[in-house]
């Protein structure tokens, strides 16, 4: 069972469209003990880091998600919530990741928000497995995760390398939107399944 969880930020449905085309079994959920019954956590996220920290504080679900010891997959804000901090509302975050989020300085090659399909290298670890660098993948943000010991995947806007994913022991997250990535969104995310 995987365990969606439902802070108030986002867009669920997409997510919950692509399990059910894998097969999986999931349940959208706030209540602390379903998610710490599940065997896979998805903390997917759209909108405000800041506001995000707040609902999950609120919620009492920011320590149990620190002490989760089952895959654990972030999504956009997401994953930006599990980092160091975000430059959005001067978050302070999970501190999963190593990772400072930094806002996109706009550019004529590098148009805030970082909005549609973009290419992401340097992949490594079993989120990608069967996969190969230059695999397109649907982006929207205007934050990035920084480069650190934890990155994974890299992609590139304008002059910008930044963390495509970024994984630390059980904890994985993607900062673009697998459930909206087609094909490859869906190997990424049956890879996790399968973890």
């Amino acid at each position: 069972m995987v365990a969606i969880i439902d802070y108030g930020m986002g867009n669920l449905r997409s997510v919950e469209n692509a399990l059910t085309r894998l097969g999986a079994e999931y349940v959208v959920t706030a209540d602390p003990g379903t998610i710490a019954g599940a065997d896979k956590v998805l903390l997917p996220g759209v909108g405000n880091a800041a506001e995000a920290m707040e609902n999950l504080r609120r919620a009492g679900l920011v320590e149990l998600i620190r002490g989760l010891r089952k895959p654990v997959l972030g999504i956009c804000v997401g994953l930006q919530v599990m980092c160091r901090d975000s430059e959005e509302g001067n978050a302070v975050c999970m501190n999963i990741f190593d990772s400072h989020v930094r806002r996109f300085e706009a550019a004529p090659d590098a148009k805030v928000p970082h909005m549609g399909w973009n290419t992401i290298g340097n992949l490594d670890g079993k989120l990608f497995r069967g996969m190969k660098g230059g695999t397109h993948v649907y982006f929207v943000h205007s934050y990035y995760p920084s480069l650190c010991s934890d990155t994974i995947a890299t992609c590139r806007h304008g002059n910008r390398l930044f963390s495509a994913a970024l994984k630390y022991e059980n904890f994985y997250g993607t900062q673009f939107h697998p459930e909206k990535s087609g094909d490859a969104g869906e190997r990424i995310l049956a890879n996790f399944l399968a973890l």
